[in-house]
Parts: C-alpha cells; sequence; structure tokens
C-alpha cells in the first residue's frame, strides 16, 4: 500500500512538473487589513438579478425569470407583457430585466416576453449578449440585447430561430470560429451551436454518465482551453472534448468530495493564462458544492464542501490537487481579479441550491492567491450584511469593484425571513482599491488584431515596484454561481518606459488567436504593485 501510494504521489509531482507554472511570479498582494468594503448602491433595484452580465458600454444587464408574477419594476407607461402562456400573470405591467448604470446607479427597465427562468448566454464577437434557453415557452427561445450607452433605448429581441432542443440549466461558451457551443440542461445530454451553421446536436456522454438521482450535472463547467479543446465538467467528472469532431478526447480522474455541479452549486474557474508560459498553461479550479444527498433531503441540512481541487487538464497524467478552504461553501461565486486573484463570495454552508434548501448564509467574501504555497492561499474578507444565496450574482465591474445581486430563495417574489427576495444591489470593494495611489489609462488602443504590437500610457504617482502588468478580462455571463465565458489572459509587457511625473510606457503584444482570446469585448487593466487601474475596453478580433 506504501509503495502504491508514493507512486501515485510522484504521478502527481511529474504531471506539474511537465507544464511549466507561470505562478513563479505571483501577482504583487497589498496590505489587506481592512478586508475589503461593501457599499449598497441601489436599494431597490425593482427585480432579482437572477443573471447579470457587465457590458462593453460599463453598463450591467440585471436579468430574473419572466414566469414570478409582477415584479417592483414598472415597465414604461402603456407597456405590458400579455403573454397567455405564463403561468402566473398573462397582463404583467412590470420589468424582469433592465439595465443598471455604475455611478449614476440608475435603473432602466427593459421588455422581455418569455421565460428566462435558469437560462444562459454568452457575448459573442460584436458585443451583442446571446441569451438561450430557459423554462416552458422559453425553453427553446435565443434572445439577443445588443449593448448601448445609458442614455440609449436597447432591449431585448427575442429571435424567430430556436435552439434545437429546448434547454434549462446549460451552459455557454464562445468559440474560436465566433459561435456558441450550448452545453446540456435538464434532461438535455447533447450540445448544439449558435448560431448553428448547419451543424445539429451532438451526444455528450458524460452526461447521461454523470445523471444520478439527485441530478447534479446542470450548468455543466466548461472551459476553452489554449489547444482549442473545452474542459467540461459535471458533477464530479470531467472530460476534454473536441468540439470540432464532437468527440471525447480523454477522460479525467474524479474529484475527491462532494458532487459540484447544480444543484450542490460548486463553482469553477480557469486560472489566468499567461504570454510567459507561450499560452500553453491552463489550469482549472473547482470549489464547494453541496453534499450528496443534500438536495434531496433538505431538512438535514447538511453541511457544505470545505475543499478545492486543481487540476491541469493539458499535463501527461491529470491529477486533482486538494486543498480547504477557511469557510465550508456552496453556491458560491468565483471571480477572476485583475490581479490574478480569485475572489470566493456568496453562497451558503449548509444545505443546496432550491427553494428554501440552504441555511447559514456565508457573509465574508475569501481572496485565494494561486501562486502562494498551499496552505497560505486563503485570506477571509470583511462581511457584508446582506444573505445571497439561491438565485445572487457577483460581477467584476470596469472600475475593479465586484457588483453583487439578487438572491430569491423563495419561488415568488417573498419577503419574509430569515431570507427575503433581496431587491438590493451592492459593490463590493477588494482591499486593492484601499491602499493608496491607483495606476490610471491615460491612452490604450480602443480595438486590437491578433499578435499585434501596442502601446498604453499609464500614469502611477506611487513608487513604482516591479512592471506594470497589463490584464485582459472578458465579460462573462454570471447565473447559478458559474461565470460563463470568464476569462484572464495575462499579456507580456515592456519595462516600463517613464517619461517624467509618473507616466509610463508600456509596450505589449496582443494574444495570439481566437483559441486564447474568442472575439469579444475585454477590459484592460494596468496593474502596478498589486493596484489595478480603471479598466479601458479593448475589441478583440
Amino acid at each position: 500500500m506504501r509503495t502504491i501510494r508514493l507512486v501515485s504521489a510522484l504521478r502527481v509531482f511529474l504531471s506539474l512538473l511537465l507544464v511549466q507554472s507561470p505562478w513563479q511570479s505571483s501577482p504583487a498582494v497589498v496590505d489587506a487589513a481592512g478586508g475589503g468594503t461593501w457599499e449598497v448602491v441601489v436599494e431597490n433595484a425593482g427585480i432579482a438579478s437572477m443573471h447579470t452580465a457587465v457590458t462593453h458600454y460599463g453598463n450591467v444587464v440585471l436579468l430574473d425569470r419572466t414566469n414570478i408574477g409582477p415584479s417592483q419594476l414598472p415597465l414604461p407607461k402603456g407597456v405590458c407583457r400579455n403573454n397567455l402562456l405564463d403561468r402566473v400573470s398573462t397582463h404583467d405591467c412590470t420589468a424582469h430585466s433592465a439595465v443598471y448604470t455604475p455611478g449614476t446607479n440608475n435603473i432602466r427597465p427593459l421588455f422581455i416576453f418569455t421565460d428566462t427562468w435558469c437560462s444562459s448566454g454568452q457575448f459573442r464577437a460584436d458585443g451583442t449578449l446571446v441569451q438561450t434557453g430557459g423554462d416552458a415557452d422559453g425553453n427553446s427561445k435565443i434572445r439577443t440585447f445588443s449593448p448601448c450607452s445609458s442614455s440609449g433605448s436597447c432591449n431585448w429581441v427575442e429571435t424567430k430561430t430556436p435552439l434545437q432542443l429546448g434547454r434549462w440549466y446549460a451552459t455557454n461558451q464562445q468559440l474560436p470560429d465566433g459561435t456558441e457551443i450550448v452545453v446540456g440542461g435538464r434532461s438535455a445530454f447533447t450540445v448544439e451551436f449558435v448560431p448553428a451553421d448547419g451543424r445539429g446536436q451532438y451526444n455528450l456522454p458524460l452526461l447521461t454518465a454523470t445523471n444520478d438521482a439527485q441530478n447534479d450535472n446542470y450548468y455543466p463547467f466548461v472551459h476553452l482551453l489554449p489547444n482549442n479543446l473545452l474542459y467540461i465538467f459535471a458533477n464530479r467528472d470531467s472530460i476534454l472534448y473536441n468540439w470540432q469532431t464532437h468527440t471525447t478526447v480523454s477522460n479525467f480522474p474524479t474529484i475527491p468530495g462532494e458532487p459540484r455541479n447544480y444543484p450542490s452549486a460548486g463553482s469553477s474557474v480557469m486560472l489566468p493564462l499567461t504570454a510567459s508560459s507561450g499560452w500553453t498553461y491552463a489550469e482549472i479550479l473547482i470549489c464547494g458544492g453541496s453534499q450528496f444527498g443534500a438536495y434531496l433531503n433538505p431538512s438535514r441540512q447538511l453541511p457544505a464542501s470545505q475543499t478545492c481541487g486543481r487540476i491541469l487538464p493539458l499535463a501527461t497524467n491529470p491529477a486533482w490537487v486538494m486543498e480547504n478552504m477557511p469557510i465550508r461553501r456552496n453556491m458560491g461565486d468565483m471571480i477572476l481579479l485583475p490581479t490574478r486573484q480569485v475572489l470566493i463570495i456568496n453562497g451558503a454552508e449548509n444545505g443546496s441550491q432550491g427553494w428554501g434548501f440552504a441555511t447559514n448564509a456565508v457573509l465574508n467574501p475569501v481572496l485565494y492567491n494561486p501562486g502562494f504555497a498551499a496552505g497560505t492561499r486563503f485570506q477571509t474578507l470583511t462581511a457584508t450584511t446582506i444573505p445571497r444565496v439561491y438565485h445572487s450574482t457577483a460581477n467584476l465591474l470596469a472600475d475593479g469593484r465586484i457588483l453583487v445581486a439578487g438572491s430569491n430563495t423563495h419561488q415568488f417574489y417573498t419577503f419574509t425571513q430569515p431570507f427575503p427576495t433581496e431587491l438590493r444591489i451592492e459593490a463590493f470593494s477588494p482591499p486593492y482599491l484601499s491602499v493608496g495611489a491607483r495606476p490610471a489609462i491615460a491612452t490604450a488602443p480602443a480595438a486590437l488584431g491578433y499578435n499585434k504590437g501596442f502601446t498604453v500610457k499609464v500614469t502611477f504617482a506611487g513608487v513604482l515596484n516591479g512592471v506594470i502588468e497589463l490584464n485582459l478580462l472578458s465579460a462573462p455571463f454570471v447565473t447559478h454561481s458559474y461565470a460563463q465565458g470568464q476569462r484572464l489572459l495575462q499579456l507580456a509587457v515592456s519595462a516600463p518606459g517613464k517619461v517624467s511625473g509618473g507616466k509610463y510606457t508600456i509596450k505589449s503584444t496582443s494574444p495570439p488567436s481566437a483559441t486564447i482570446a474568442p472575439a469579444s469585448y475585454y477590459m484592460l487593466f494596468a496593474v502596478a504593485n498589486g493596484i489595478p487601474s480603471v479598466a479601458a475596453w479593448v475589441h478583440i478580433s
């Protein structure tokens, strides 16, 4: 037995060595004595945002289900939703989607017709938000939202072309060819593409194999790897998937511990891709979840998972490396920060997803530093006073704050304790926003092709230690504890040339291909001494 364990440990060690790690140079970490700060930016948004996405105009799309009865946000005068297929209210003059503008904190109602309950989405290359599926009359719908400035009147469009299969609890991922793959859903064990471009549905055996009595394979985790294959995780298992040939390339070891997907509700990120590794190093992080049986027996309120696992899907012998979080958590949102850290926020310590199926809300966010030694990576931050459990979201804003919205643990809008429907919107400022001077981007290109040299001018009043990082972050579609399409790219940078008065010129090169950076709008952050600038939006295509 001892020999077997030594061989297993050696294989894990070798698999880590065979892929060059980019974490030898960890992000600079600022003094987090205060642990970040919270602010309620909207007292009553009128809707509880189940799905949230930040557009390249900097404003934010909020979206709830429509099949829920009246919200507290009225539609414009004379505009009503008359839908005879609605199960609750066939005549509804309230909004179930809105645009929120950071800074002014204005809320503009949007009109959406079919039910978007537990649907999926992704931005395409031109910045249009494509939103797919849902429940009831929305099950096969494809909707689009072409963003505009906060003074504009853009709204949802329900397209005439349906999905090939109704999808509820599916996941979308933008692909290098400009289309989106839509993966799984309730009783949907296939993938399809939007637009289909002549392609049909393709069976995904992983989804059939992981369809246990608790259905822990909804909202599968999907990540586009730098070799143009997809890493797909469902329940406790994962595969390498070739989306062009529609084949499973390989199967990975089962992650130890609990189920991780809906309704067990862990979360996942692909850690930053880096130019320093030649864009070849990819590592997946999955944290949290619920015990099997928590959803089937909600009265037991079983303790949530306390573990995270990391795996190198492109290593010769991939294996899970496990570690413990400081707080048990399910329904936590994992957000990549411009400092290359991971924020874990929202969720509960007991139970699972579902109407009233969780208790003991986790009020403290946790900061995870991927480059630190095991046992030192987690830092517990300042608690909020607002529980965010089932149907809550968290999104990175261009100013570096995290927008936190939603939480409706009831089937309808219900304002009773302990977890009322939450209409307040908060902004969490991570510790890096409270420690001295921030860099500022003076000039940056608005658009870039692939593998193109470019220059960014940055001002920074502090004493610079090392280089100024340039990091690109995508704008994901966040729902049910998973940020679909989330991606961070650390670019190569020259030693900053200083002009005078804290002005720096940094030379860099854009990502090499759409496999590394699918065409879309990205937030470009300059990071000096572990402190990020306000982002400039850059269109990569």
